[in-house]
């Protein structure tokens, strides 16, 4: 699977960088078929803390799936997303 990695207005730091390969490798148990996953990082400009965004673009044949987060940070958000994304993957294994 590859994995591509978009920040919108920011320089993703390495252990950014690392825990997004992390997560997002793990994607890849749930589904065998996911080709691509497309991450976009970006800061909402608003005043909330919680502005860090963090949206998935699975590729899988079919429809792609897309899941958006967010929260105070790039990682808790990530994982939100990683975590919808599973379940996701998981609902369309079984339909499959």
């Amino acid at each position: 699977m590859k994995i591509s990695v978009q920040a919108i207005g920011l320089t993703p730091h390495e252990p950014l960088e690392s825990h997004v390969d992390k997560k997002v490798s793990k994607l890849g148990t749930f589904y065998d078929k996911l080709q691509e996953c497309k991450v976009f990082l970006k800061v909402e400009n608003n005043s909330d803390k919680a502005n860090k965004t963090t949206e998935l673009i699975l590729v899988v044949p079919g429809d792609d799936i897309v899941v958006k987060k967010t929260s105070a940070s790039f990682e808790e958000s990530l994982d939100l997303c990683v975590e919808t994304a599973k379940k996701l993957l998981i609902k369309k294994k079984e339909l499959a």
